[in-house]
């Protein structure tokens, strides 16, 4: 019996929080349903009939490139940030040459430095680079991730035996035939981890995008749905329609790979 009341008691908890969780997403959508001026007049927690006429207002405003700029930057984001850091992770675990200790150090600090710092020198060199104004920095710019690069690292020292890396370079093989076939398998977890995490901030990144994109057609989510506002009126129903949008990728991606993200976060918690 009082077991079963503490499961009752539980369950209670867990769907509250849930549905504290759920409500600002609720909010969000039910406010898009509204005329901007009505949304402050009325009692927002009840949707309007407004919805549709706060979508044709984003789509007629370049909505579908943005959102398909967005995509592109992610992903591309998300693979080639992936591929550097568990690069990263694998030299660092699997090589001895001089300062590794400093290097690792070194990573450890660009995590402690804000982003908002290196700015500005991140424009000049993209700049002198003749790639300024375009979607390239916005994807560049997590290449030298420093958590993906220490998450990897972390991970691969836990998950990897270094005897198994040895006994393969004894049977012959290289490096990328080593790296490929051996540790990305046993690493998949952290790389699914790194991957959503990686393309959530991408995907929610505003600074980056406000600082080095001046054209229309190269609008991401944030700073399109930005440019909805002007001097004189800020449209908050399309905004938050085209927030609304904007949130489904990331729920769609959280609920197939929410399983491996939590395998990823707690993988070595548990030593046997």
């Amino acid at each position: 019996m009082v077991k079963r009341s503490t499961k009752i008691i539980v369950g209670i908890i867990l769907a509250c929080l849930t549905m504290i969780s759920i409500f600002p997403f609720w909010l969000m959508f039910s406010m898009s349903t509204y005329k901007s001026e009505m949304i402050f007049q009325n009692n927002p927690i009840i949707p309007s009939n407004y919805f549709i006429e706060n979508i044709k207002t984003i789509m007629a405003s370049n909505f579908l490139q943005s959102y398909g700029n967005s995509l592109y930057v992610s992903v591309f984001s998300m693979v080639a940030g992936v591929l550097v850091c568990s690069m990263v992770g694998y030299g660092m675990y699997a090589y001895n040459f001089k300062w590794k200790n400093g290097l690792q150090v070194f990573i450890m600090l660009t995590m402690m430095v804000p982003a908002q710092i290196g700015i500005i020198g991140y424009m000049i060199e993209m700049r002198n680079m003749g790639i300024n104004n375009t979607l390239l920095p916005l994807i560049f710019t997590w290449l030298a991730n420093g958590f993906g690069a220490y998450w990897m690292i972390s991970f691969v020292r836990q998950s990897v035996p270094m005897e198994l890396i040895e006994s393969a370079r004894i049977d012959g093989a290289n490096e990328i035939r080593i790296f490929s076939s051996i540790v990305f398998p046993c690493i998949k977890p952290g790389i699914v981890t790194l991957s959503l995490l990686l393309f959530l901030w991408s995907w929610n990144n505003y600074m980056v995008p406000l600082v080095f994109i001046n054209k229309q057609e190269n609008y991401t989510i944030p700073i399109f749905v930005k440019s909805l506002a002007s001097a004189f009126r800020t449209d908050y129903g399309a905004q938050l329609a085209g927030l609304t949008l904007a949130t489904i990728p990331l729920l769609i991606i959280f609920i197939i790979g929410s399983k491996s993200l939590i395998n990823g976060l707690t993988a070595g918690a548990v030593k046997g």
